[in-house]
């Protein structure tokens, strides 16, 4: 598995807490961080500089919390774009978060077919 993309370490670390809950656990990650890149979107088709601020932060914290340290700080990068109030810069970090979500989606998908029962 790619470091750049997944923390192997981090994973490791929720596959001994979460157990047989484990793929669920990924399945959720997986159907999740879909609402939020789509709230992402939404608050930047609407100039909404809150919106997305509170999203690309959601976004950030179950990104890191699941091991996927680029995505968390593309989010990172996003939030503070919100926070600024520098819409201009949203459309080209948005698309980068969905490049990386499509790798981080492809790796996930993998890791849970190592689950399948």
């Amino acid at each position: 598995m790619s470091d750049i993309h997944l923390d192997s370490a981090v994973l490791a670390a929720l596959q001994d807490v979460m157990e047989d809950e484990y793929p669920v656990l990924l399945d959720t990650y997986l159907a999740d961080s879909e609402e939020r890149l789509r709230l992402l979107r939404q608050a930047m088709r609407e100039a909404d500089a809150q919106g997305l601020r509170l999203a690309a932060h959601s976004f950030k914290g179950s990104c890191s919390n699941m091991g996927a340290p680029m995505l968390a700080d593309l989010c990172k990068q996003l939030e503070e774009v919100g926070r600024r109030d520098s819409l201009a810069e949203a459309p080209g970090l948005i698309e980068q978060i969905e490049r990386e979500f499509a790798i981080v989606r492809i790796l996930f998908k993998s890791e849970r077919q190592r689950y399948r029962t």
